[in-house]
């Protein structure tokens, strides 16, 4: 592979390699696993599809209490127009010391459709963020990757980040 080749496959995030119709599979299977949600360590087993809720207090769709280029981010993160930061709320980690307390426990923000979540991942792009930052996903996971191949449709290209303290 030569030097061009290795940077331009560097710029493309590793989901863009996959076919769409095997992340709509792995999407499916994971909005499935609410149904009898074991998706954190707590286990619960609550059927989230019928928006039952337990340690998480997230049902069928994620709350998102925020989403926004974000400034303030470490400096690999940010680049000069910020990182695509959404906030997830309803952490199931509950870390005492959480820097983000009053977004991940206090349950603001709004139940968020994956037609609309895909829509604030493609809103981010267009304002030039250097990437999608997923901050406390850890329990909408799967409603994440249901986003994710409407975003891809539409034309998401970004790196995904991951952002927890798990």
């Amino acid at each position: 592979m030569s030097p061009t080749t290795t940077s331009r496959v560097a710029r493309w995030p590793a989901y863009l390699g996959l076919p769409l119709s095997e992340i709509r599979r792995r999407a499916a299977l994971a909005v499935e696993g609410l149904a009898s949600c074991a998706f954190c360590p707590r286990n619960c087993q609550v059927n989230r599809l019928e928006g039952k809720t337990a340690v998480c207090k997230t049902g069928r769709y994620a709350r998102v209490s925020s989403c926004f280029p974000h400034l303030g981010e470490e400096d690999c993160l940010r680049g000069w127009k910020g990182s695509g930061t959404i906030f997830f709320s309803w952490c199931n980690l509950r870390c005492v010391f959480c820097q983000n307390f009053d977004i991940s426990q206090k349950g603001t923000g709004a139940e968020t459709t994956p037609e609309r979540l895909a829509g604030m991942m493609l809103e981010l792009q267009a304002l030039g963020c250097h990437n999608i930052n997923l901050v406390t996903p850890e329990h909408v996971a799967p409603q994440i990757l249901e986003a994710l191949p409407i975003a891809i449709e539409e034309g998401l290209h970004l790196p995904i980040v991951y952002n927890t303290g798990a």
